[in-house]
């Protein structure tokens, strides 16, 4: 099965964005390869840069205070094991503390590191990071892997508490889904959203085989999704088959 997800709202779609990238900076610097590094370096500056450009702490402390909430409305719940329930609102208030006690935006601490900004002013030019534009960057590249990664680790350190309200901000949405199975005659599916309730994210489940990809659009009201597949020039043409499909609607 593969897995699609679609973001209601601009603050979802920052999460996901983010989410994406620290995923690919973990998997690049726990390689060796001084390549990998360099890409590690460059999901960084990302990161710095999406996180950016929206009010990211405020959005994640106001969906912790909100999840937190919605919680505590299950205690005292006998169908709710409560050890579990408190363990996990502990688990909100820990990151919650540890992200309000961070200054500034997400990795605004590194702007004061000269070296690295000479990196990233140059990382996004095709070619800039040569030996004879950045010979500190390449003599930094030749040396050994695991103090490349320790100086990875030390410039993301700052990240950490951003990191875990994102997953833990994410992994609350998810979980208000119940995933369900729907049809979509001739390739093409569509519901109206009921108005009393906002979704924050849809999530989508295909079978590999099918080679089908979903096109979605959807805003508070209505969601559509139109089935298609590559013909072979690789241009998406709809698909024309009933076919059903997993689809999970996130609060």
């Amino acid at each position: 099965m593969i897995l699609y997800e679609y973001p209601f709202n601009e603050s979802t779609r920052t999460l996901l964005r983010l989410e994406h990238l620290c995923g690919r900076l973990a998997t690049l610097m726990a390689r060796e390869d001084a390549l990998d590094h360099h890409h590690a370096l460059a999901a960084l500056f990302e990161i710095i840069e999406v996180a950016a450009r929206a009010d990211l702490k405020t959005d994640l402390l106001r969906d912790m205070d909100r999840h937190r909430a919605q919680l505590a409305q299950f205690r005292g719940n006998p169908a709710i094991a409560e050890g579990r329930l408190e363990a996990f609102i502990q688990r909100i208030d820990s990151c919650h503390a540890a992200l309000q006690q961070t200054s500034g935006k997400a990795g605004q601490s590194l702007n004061a590191d000269d070296w690295l900004m000479s990196i990233r002013s140059r990382i996004t030019i095709p070619g800039g990071t040569c030996s004879f534009d950045l010979p500190a960057y390449y003599a930094w590249q030749q040396g050994p892997a695991e103090r490349r990664r320790q100086d990875l680790l030390r410039w993301t350190r700052t990240l950490q508490p951003w990191v875990d309200a994102l997953g833990l901000v994410l992994g609350m949405v998810r979980e208000s889904g119940h995933p369900h199975m729907v049809a979509a005659p001739g390739g093409h599916f569509q519901q109206s959203l009921p108005q009393n309730r906002s979704f924050q994210l849809l999530r989508l489940r295909l079978p590999h085989e099918l080679e089908l990809v979903p096109e979605i659009s959807g805003h508070r009201l209505l969601v559509s999704v139109r089935l298609m597949r590559q013909d072979a020039e690789g241009r998406l043409r709809p698909a024309t088959e009933d076919t059903s499909f997993e689809l999970s609607l996130c609060g």
